[in-house]
C-alpha cells in the first residue's frame, strides 16, 4: 500500500492521463470494453518492456536504473507507471485512427497499423524527453547503453512503439469481437460521434483525440521547459505536418458524401 501511494504521489501526471482514459473510454467503448482494452494493452506493454531490458526486442536494449525502487511500484525491473502509460497512449492513438479512417469501416489491421503509427509519433517527443528525465521531475530512471541517433534514442525504439501500438489495438479489436463485415454503415460525425456502435469499435472518439493532443502538449511544454529547443521544434513541426495530413484525410469521405448529395 505504501508503494502504491508512493507511485501516485511520484507520478500524478500519469494517473491524471489514466483517469482521462477511463472516462473517455467509458463514453466511447463502455466500461467493460475500456477495462478489456487496459487489461490487454498493459500486460502486452509490460512484456515488451521486460523483453527489451534483456534482449533488446522490440524497443532496443535499455536498462532501468532502479533509482526509484522503494518509492514506486515495479513489476520485475519495469516501473508500473510505464505499463499504465501505454494504455492511454494506445487508446488515444486508436481514437485518432478511427477519426481518420471514418466512413465505411476499414479492416481491423488497417486501424491497428494507423493507430500504431500515431502512437509511435507521440514517442518522437516522449522518449527523447524521458531520457533527459534527470532535468525534470521524471528523474533518470532508464538509459540506452549505446545511445541513439535521434536525440539519444535509437530508431529501434520507435519501431518497437509502432509494433506495440499495433498489437495493442489489433488485439483489442480481436478480443472485443469487432469485424468490419458486421459494422456496415458506421460513420464518424463532425463532433466525433460514431453513428452506430458494434463489437467494440466505439461510439465517440473526440475525448480520446483530446487526450492524444493533451499528452503531446504536456511533453512539448516540458521539452521547452528544460530548454531543448531543437527537439521541441522538430517534434512540433512533425506533429503539425501530421495533423494537417490527418485533417485532409478525415475530410475526404465527408466531402465526397456532400458532393454526392448535391448531385442527387
Amino acid at each position: 500500500m505504501d508503494l502504491l501511494i508512493g507511485t501516485l504521489v511520484l507520478r500524478p501526471y500519469v494517473f491524471g492521463f489514466l483517469a482521462a482514459f477511463l472516462v473517455a473510454g467509458a463514453i466511447d467503448l463502455g466500461w467493460r470494453r475500456t477495462l478489456l482494452f487496459g487489461a490487454w494493452v498493459g500486460p502486452a506493454a509490460w512484456l515488451a518492456e521486460y523483453s527489451s531490458t534483456r534482449t533488446g526486442v522490440p524497443f532496443g536494449l535499455y536498462h532501468y536504473t532502479g533509482s526509484t525502487h522503494g518509492q514506486e511500484l515495479f513489476l520485475a525491473d519495469v516501473p508500473l507507471m510505464d505499463c499504465l502509460s501505454f494504455t492511454f497512449l494506445a487508446y488515444a492513438a486508436f481514437c485518432l485512427a478511427r477519426a481518420v479512417l471514418r466512413g465505411t469501416p476499414p479492416p481491423a489491421p488497417a486501424v491497428a497499423v494507423v493507430a500504431g503509427g500515431l502512437m509511435m509519433l507521440l514517442d518522437v517527443v516522449i522518449d527523447p524527453l524521458a531520457v533527459r528525465g534527470d532535468r525534470w521531475f521524471l528523474g533518470r530512471i532508464f538509459y540506452y547503453p549505446e545511445g541513439g541517433v535521434y536525440f539519444g534514442v535509437p530508431v529501434s525504439n520507435f519501431v518497437g512503439w509502432m509494433i506495440v501500438g499495433m498489437v495493442g489495438v489489433g488485439g483489442y479489436l480481436r478480443l472485443s469481437g469487432w469485424h468490419e463485415g458486421r459494422t456496415s454503415g458506421l460513420t464518424v460525425g463532425a463532433g466525433g460521434q460514431v453513428g452506430r456502435a458494434f463489437d467494440g469499435y466505439g461510439r465517440r472518439v473526440w475525448p480520446g483525440i483530446a487526450l492524444y493532443y493533451a499528452v503531446l502538449a504536456f511533453n512539448l511544454v516540458l521539452t521547452g521547459w528544460i530548454g531543448e529547443w531543437l527537439l521541441l521544434g522538430v517534434g512540433a513541426a512533425m506533429h503539425a505536418v501530421t495533423a494537417a495530413i490527418l485533417w485532409n484525410l478525415a475530410l475526404r469521405p465527408a466531402t465526397r458524401l456532400g458532393l454526392e448529395k448535391q448531385r442527387a
